[in-house]
């Protein structure tokens, strides 16, 4: 058997409905070995963030370099990075050991509001990491802080994706769950330099939304890393999303986690019922 190796770079949840637990749980759902480097510990459950505690920068480095050096990833994500000494740390980890499959999803802000990306560290994510990655997967209110202006309507979108990919990204992917129009309909829009593409899906009323931003990057991850095209992958995690929010674990008296189990279920139920 092929094991193909994902890696994370990101903190930890100990609710376990985002960060490093929900990307080391989607990689394994769709067939990838997944490996990790954390960032940051949080206390936090479905009610907010309690706490946010960094990893010492030699904790980082030395997880980074262990990594590097045994246990070559074939796909690489990165979700919370906190401070800019940590963006530019990761930065050249990647480009020393040429990890070439280089998913960002921004995260900056706790479903709750919480900030988990210092402010001053925006600009290092855009000058440093940016132009590394592959696909840069930010909702709406992170394209607006990347990309430095007001996103109302899907032309701003398009234009939100341009930026990202002219700052160096080879694909954007702006989500659609935060649009405030109401539409019933969610468009995920992805742009590869050339051409836009729309990709819909029904959207689901539930507050049991908590860590969809880093298991939809991590479900892009786990199939670039199987050596899955890239729209190839955005379509298959947008129906891993699509499936972990309409099967609802309901856990927790907030914003419970997504149902990581959904998807793969769902495709063992489609194979039994075709054989």
């Amino acid at each position: 058997m092929k094991a193909y190796k994902a890696l994370s770079i990101a903190g930890s949840d100990c609710g376990g409905g985002a960060g490093i637990q929900a990307d080391l749980k989607t990689f394994q759902e769709l067939g990838a070995y997944g490996m990790s480097v954390i960032t940051a510990v949080t206390a936090q459950n479905t009610l907010g963030v309690q706490g946010v505690y960094p990893m010492e920068y030699a904790a980082i480095s030395g997880q980074l370099d262990s990594i590097g050096e045994d246990l070559t990833p074939q796909a690489v994500k990165t979700g919370m990075l906190f401070s800019s000494e940590i963006i530019r740390l990761v930065a050249d980890s990647v480009r020393q050991y040429e990890w070439k499959k280089l998913v960002i999803d921004p995260v900056m802000v706790a479903k709750g509001g919480s900030a988990l990306l210092q402010q001053e560290a925006i600009q290092s994510l855009v000058k440093h990491l940016i132009p590394l990655a592959l696909v840069t997967t930010p909702n709406i209110p992170e394209a607006e802080l990347l990309t430095r202006m007001a996103i109302r309507t899907l032309s701003d979108r398009e234009e939100a994706a341009k930026r990202i990919v002219q700052m160096g990204s080879r694909y954007a992917v702006i989500k659609g769950g935060h649009d405030a129009s109401g539409h019933e309909r969610i468009v995920d829009l992805v742009y590869d330099g050339e051409r836009f593409t729309y990709m819909e899906s029904k959207r689901i009323d539930t507050p049991h939304t908590h860590g969809t931003g880093c298991t939809y990057s991590a479900a892009v991850t786990a199939e670039l890393a199987a050596g899955k095209p890239v729209e190839e992958a955005i379509a298959t995690a947008k129906g891993f999303i699509q499936a972990a929010i309409e099967d609802q674990l309901g856990i927790g008296a907030g914003h419970g986690p997504t149902n990581h189990f959904a998807y793969r279920r769902r495709m063992r139920g489609s194979a039994n019922a075709r054989g």
